[in-house]
């Protein structure tokens, strides 16, 4: 861990003061909807067997330290990291290279592929995809080089259930609360001030994003014609409810646009397919079964971890909504656009592929700045950098500075430092099981501190942040038939307009997040219990 560049954070307080900042943050979150679902480890089922009950999400009580210029930095760039991954999708070709190699090694990913070529064979029908995207990072100091200054690097790219845009609004709502009503001490006065407290809008900019792939749709390919509305693809039992409410119920207030959620398991039970060459995506209520909706946006709050699909019924109902009418966020092939595989393809230095997908764009000046954020990846394979990756994760010493990643989405995966050689190990001499990995350079943050109320309990100590930024990509893929060629223009005969060559059509940057853990944990995920939503006070 570096050595701090933060002033000395955060302010001493009494057991008074804590108590007031305490008492209030509880009040708030539950009245504002700051919370969660009381997990098992805290609240046992049989208590709450109703699923009645909700609790404050984990929260630091300060807002934490966090450098503008950083800060700045990634969200000015979000928008070129939105073209660059809408274009990866729209490149299927070079998509098809990357994910052929992940075929041999990672299951998973291949029965995606395999989704997407079932598709691919019949021919889509939908040319319009929508990304709400995450780009996470970490400050960064080098740790020989005292002069320079803190930089961003990045830690993933989410292209699929890019969580947190709700909560993370409504933890910046509330630290700019607790400063409103005078609850941090006098002595922070020239640290924590509206100015160092920027406002968040990923609700409204997440919830845009949703709506206008909902109005890009078009009017309903039903006959008669149906009501529209946009599902949210969800876990049966998720304690993280309240986050997605908070997008849904924008939209549904707001937008005046009808959203249900749907659980993945109730996927082939609640829609169907019309039998046309629209292939139209139908919801069926359960809570109405005489009355349907046209669905025009699906949008993928689960479906992204291997044991949501336990069954070929799982996988039967990732095809099914692949191949209807509806609009995907994401489609398959920007789901796997999301693997780690793609991020170190990119990340390798002199790497070409920035500026295949960037250098015709507007932002073909923000490529520096993007290879700026990356950090060293390795592939475990037999190619030279491969060689010296596997070199580096199997040495005691030299492993203490790398993360080794799964290509696959989702917390909980990874294994760092020293663990590293052990793990390795223990996967034997299946070349497969280590071409399934990635190995990271670790991003080495300064040190600073705050205190993290979770399950009733407060916890001070260091910390680290990871801030991720949103964005918002809708585009048109190029339009082919079945057997993945493609065809001229047409129009469409619905009174959508023409439909001929791929283009964006919305990107924007849409409102950040700020995730703390304590410096001991090695994983981020709040979901899964290791992290904290935050905001940042900008230094």
């Amino acid at each position: 861990m570096a050595a701090s560049i933060y002033p000395e954070y955060p302010p001493n307080i009494t057991p008074e003061q804590q108590e007031f900042l305490l008492s209030n943050i509880k009040d708030w979150s539950i009245l504002n909807g700051l919370a969660v679902r009381p997990s098992s480890a805290f609240l046992p089922k049989d208590i709450d067997s109703s699923g009645s009950l909700a609790v404050t999400a984990p929260v630091t009580l300060f807002p934490s330290l966090f450098p503008r210029s950083c800060f700045d930095e990634a969200r000015e760039i979000q928008q070129a990291y939105n073209e660059l991954y809408s274009s990866i999708s729209r490149d299927r070709a070079w998509l098809k290279e990357i994910v052929e190699e992940l075929i041999e090694v990672d299951d998973f990913i291949a029965r995606l592929w395999k989704v997407h070529l079932e598709v691919e064979k019949e021919g889509y029908v939908q040319d319009l995809c929508l990304g709400l995207f995450r780009s996470d990072y970490m400050v960064h100091e080098e740790p020989n080089d005292s002069g320079a200054g803190p930089t961003i690097k990045q830690v993933e790219f989410n292209t699929i259930a890019s969580s947190f845009g709700g909560l993370s609004t409504k933890v910046s709502e509330l630290h700019s609360y607790l400063h409103s009503i005078d609850a941090y001490p006098a002595s922070s006065t020239f640290t924590i001030k509206p100015s160092s407290l920027p406002a968040n809008s990923s609700i409204i900019s997440l919830s845009a994003g949703l709506a206008s792939a909902h109005t890009a749709y078009g009017p309903p390919k039903t006959s008669p014609r149906l009501p529209q509305c946009i599902l949210f693809i969800v876990q049966s039992s998720e304690n993280n409810i309240f986050d997605q409410l908070a997008l849904s119920n924008h939209l549904q207030t707001h937008q005046r646009i009808p959203t249900f959620r749907l659980p993945f398991s109730s996927i082939l039970a609640q829609t169907t397919v019309t039998p046309n060459a629209h292939r139209t995506l139908i919801y069926h209520p359960p809570h109405s079964p005489t009355f349907s909706y046209e669905v025009t946006l699906v949008y993928f709050r689960a479906g992204y971890s291997p044991s949501e699909y336990s069954s070929q019924e799982s996988w039967s109902a990732r095809l099914h909504l692949e191949r209807s009418a509806a609009i995907k966020c994401p489609s398959i092939l920007t789901h796997l656009a999301g693997s780690k595989k793609i991020q170190q393809e990119l990340a390798t230095p002199k790497s070409p592929h920035l500026a295949r997908f960037l250098s015709h764009t507007k932002y073909a000046h923000m490529i520096d700045r993007i290879r700026d954020t990356f950090t060293a990846i390795y592939p475990l394979d037999s190619s030279a950098a491969g060689q010296t990756a596997i070199k580096l994760a199997t040495d005691e010493k030299a492993s203490e500075n790398y993360v080794l990643k799964p290509q696959r989405e989702g917390g909980g995966n990874n294994i760092y430092g020293t663990d590293i050689p052990a793990f390795l190990k223990s996967l034997g001499d299946d070349q497969r099981k280590w071409r399934s990995h990635i190995l990271m350079e670790l991003i080495r943050p300064p040190v600073l501190e705050n205190t993290i109320f979770r399950n009733g309990e407060c916890q001070s100590g260091e910390v680290v942040g990871e801030l991720g930024v949103y964005g918002v990509c809708l585009w048109r893929n190029k339009v082919e038939n079945g057997g993945g060629k493609e065809v001229a223009a047409e129009e469409d005969d619905l009174g959508g307009g023409t439909r001929s060559g791929e283009s964006v059509l919305e990107n924007w940057e849409a409102g950040f997040l700020l995730r703390t853990k304590g410096r001991a944990s090695q994983e981020g995920g709040v979901a899964a219990g290791f992290g904290c939503v935050d905001s940042p006070c900008l230094v």
